[in-house]
Order: C-alpha cells, then sequence, then structure tokens
C-alpha cells in the first residue's frame, strides 16, 4: 500500500505535510490499521523511525528536517545562526548527521552536528560528545524522531548543560502525535516546551498526516486511508488529544 502512494495533483499535494506523509508510507514507517502501542493504547496508525533504514531514507528524512529548519528559521521561531544539531543516541544520530548534510548541501548552510555517547570513553579523544564540541554561547538545535513522554529530551538537556552553557534553541520532530500524556491533560510537546522554553517543532503533526492521507491514493486511484480508518483516526484524537 505505502509502497504506492501518490498525492493528487495541486497546491495541496505539495505541502510539506503531503509530501512528508507520501514519503513515511513509502517507506513503511507510517501504517494504518490496529495497533497496541506500549502505553496500551489502541491506535489506527502506527509510525516506525526504524523503518529509514538505508542511505536514499535517511538522505530524504533529512531533507524534510532541513526544510523544516529553514521555513523556521525564515519565520522568526528558530535563529539563523544555529552552530550545530544535537542527535540524543541513538535514534537522534542519523538526524543528526543526515539534517547538518541537508542544510549545508540544500540551504547553504554551514552547521555541525553533534550527538552524545550512552557511555563515557576513558580513552582517545575521550568525553560524552561526539562531532562538533560544545562551546559557552554556542546555540544548539535538537532533532528527533517522535516524542511520546518527553524522556530523551529530559535525559539529553542536563547533558548538553553540563558540557558548555549554551543555548538550546529548538527541537525539530518528525511528528508530533498531540496525544495527552498519561498525567495530565497536555501533550508531551506541549509538556516540554513549558519546561525548557524552546518551541517543539514537528515536521507534521498527526491531524495533517490524517488529512494528508485522506488525499492520497494508490496506484489504482483508491483511496490509502479508507472512511472506517478515518472515523477511526478521529475517533481516537477525541479521546487522546491533547
Amino acid at each position: 500500500m505505502g509502497a504506492s502512494a501518490e498525492p493528487e495533483h495541486g497546491e495541496a499535494a505539495d505541502s510539506l505535510a503531503n509530501r512528508f506523509t507520501a514519503f513515511l508510507l513509502q517507506s513503511q514507517a507510517l501504517k494504518f490499521g490496529d495497533f497496541t502501542l506500549k502505553s496500551g493504547r489502541r491506535s489506527p496508525y502506527f509510525i516506525n523511525a526504524g523503518a529509514f533504514n538505508d542511505g536514499r531514507k535517511i538522505a530524504t528524512l533529512g531533507a524534510f528536517y532541513a526544510e523544516r529548519i529553514a521555513a523556521s528559521v525564515a519565520s522568526g521561531t528558530l535563529p539563523g545562526d544555529i552552530d550545530t544539531v544535537f542527535g540524543p543516541a541513538y535514534k537522534g544520530i542519523p538526524l543528526a548527521v543526515s539534517t547538518a548534510i541537508a542544510l549545508t548541501s540544500m540551504h547553504d548552510t554551514q552547521i555541525g552536528y553533534t550527538f552524545d555517547r550512552k557511555e563515557v570513553k576513558d580513552h582517545g579523544d575521550g568525553g560524552m560528545l561526539v562531532g562538533t564540541q560544545l562551546r559557552d554561547g554556542m546555540k544548539v538545535l535538537l532533532v528527533d524522531d517522535v516524542m511520546t513522554a518527553g524522556t530523551a529530551v529530559r535525559e539529553v538537556v542536563p547533558k548538553i548543560k553540563a558540557a558548555a552553557n549554551v543555548e538550546i534553541v529548538g527541537l525539530i520532530l518528525a511528528v508530533d502525535r498531540m496525544e495527552k500524556t498519561k498525567d495530565s491533560d497536555r501533550s508531551a510537546v506541549s509538556a516540554v516546551e513549558q519546561e525548557f522554553g524552546f518551541p517543539v517543532i514537528p515536521i507534521a503533526n498527526v491531524r495533517e498526516i490524517f488529512s494528508a492521507a485522506e488525499q492520497l491514493t494508490d496506484a489504482k486511484g483508491q483511496p490509502l486511508l479508507s472512511a472506517d480508518l478515518a472515523q477511526r483516526a478521529k475517533d481516537y484524537l477525541a479521546q487522546y488529544g491533547a
């Protein structure tokens, strides 16, 4: 199903959310159906970041991150003088590298990449960080895939702050699930923004993805998101959406 996803013609088909949704489906990173999540919730969709498992996919994903960053810089949401893109180990490592490459090659933005080690290296160059080393006054942009509870952010921010007195200017996500956390009526994105004071910016949120999927068709011209799945998606967000 996903491999043959094609957007319809028109301005809406060219939107970032539509193009990103088509890419997620083609990469088998987004699937619609009936899934039980780790939280126990039964979801009509599932996102598997592990599907970005070859050079073409991760390069394309990095290009989407770079496009969102460039747009956020243009709108003033992010500063234009970001020093490095930081990806929390392990999933954030290819995101940081591919995003830095795309920003340099496609947006003429010279920028570093940095990621953390899970354990301190006690030989060679040592330390907790790999890539562009952090220095006082640097502007750091975080990248991650899908935020569920904000755990990765809460683990990595103290590491970054311990390394140098830097400014974390924002966090770019692939998808904002827009769901309430277990212990509040706020989403994880909203909670992280309030706690740390920087913007959390998704390439697309789940409502945009559902809307885009309703406009996508397979090779036979049939809608990829059936009326039943579309209704289940609306019901799911009505129950769990923040």
